[in-house]
């Protein structure tokens, strides 16, 4: 056998070596995900029909049978949209500063300091903020505005660098050819660099949204329990899908927890149809589609 022979077999033994580890971490990683996924899913059809999607659970009680979860998807569906509108333009005009306009400044390097202090702030600590400034200090009410607020806080961070990165993969020389033809900087953010990155800005906001759609402890200090639809979310208290989760599982009876599982399952469902949805927008504006 030849050195280069003894070569090449050492390569491939090696290539072999790290595509079985590759594919044993990638076993190792979908196995949970898939054992959560299928409990959740097993356990959660038990009550997942229209009753459940259409009633609330006013004048039920714990060992009551029906029931469902109505009031709480209003709830989270209202929330979360208004999160994603005070959160999504602010982190979006944040990373387009970083991107185009700070180029290393002081001011860019203090608001990337925040933002990554931010991105590690527990979801608790911004439902406190919240507490103690909007509720305690402000004299507000709790209400679902008030858990927008605190799901916003933990949204900006992920919006502005999952935005920050798609328009740094944005080619310089669109810019260039842009600034070229004499078109103003603000319009070549606009119908340049914006179009171009759309979909992985698109995909970012709605990593962001699955990250606040399921939280329950930021909801606990600012929205309070309710059986009751409250399709205001601007005036008292308003039920979410985690804390209805959270309030179901904790009540020691079968029905209970049957509830729990289905409001987990809807919980789910929701976020996936929120990413297809935002699948579909990314491909119908993707600038091989020229929109």
């Amino acid at each position: 056998m030849t050195a280069i022979q003894r070569v090449s077999a050492g390569r491939r033994f090696k290539d072999r070596l790290v595509q079985t580890l590759v594919h044993l971490s990638f076993a190792i990683a979908v196995v949970p995900l898939i054992a959560v996924l299928w409990m959740v899913v097993k356990n959660g059809l038990a009550r997942f029909d229209m009753e459940f999607l259409t009633h609330s659970m006013r004048n039920i009680g714990a060992r009551d049978a029906g029931g469902g979860a109505y009031h709480a998807i209003l709830g989270t569906l209202e929330q979360v949209l208004l999160a994603s509108a005070i959160s999504v333009p602010i982190g979006l005009l944040t990373a387009i500063y970083l991107v185009e306009y700070g180029q290393g400044g002081r001011l860019s390097r203090a608001i990337s300091f925040f933002v990554d202090v931010m991105t590690g702030i527990p979801s608790v600590v911004s439902g406190l903020f919240i507490l103690a400034f909007w509720i305690l200090a402000l004299g507000m009410p709790f209400s679902g505005f008030a858990g927008a607020l605190a799901l916003s806080i933990l949204m900006m961070p992920t919006v502005v660098r999952s935005a920050e990165e798609m328009l740094r993969l944005v080619p310089g020389d669109l810019r260039e050819a842009s600034y070229a033809l004499g078109v103003p900087k603000w319009r070549t953010i606009t119908r340049i660099v914006l179009p171009t990155a759309f979909s992985g800005i698109v995909t970012g906001v709605m990593l962001a949204i699955a990250r606040v759609a399921g939280e329950t402890a930021p909801l606990l200090l600012t929205v309070f329990f309710t059986d009751s639809i409250n399709s205001d979310p601007f005036k008292g208290p308003q039920m979410g899908l985690p804390l209805y989760v959270f309030d179901q599982a904790a009540r020691p009876t079968g029905t209970a927890i049957d509830r729990a599982w289905a409001g987990a399952l809807t919980l789910i469902l929701i976020v996936m149809l929120l990413n297809l949805v935002a699948r579909l927008i990314g491909w119908w504006r993707s600038p091989a589609r020229g929109r």
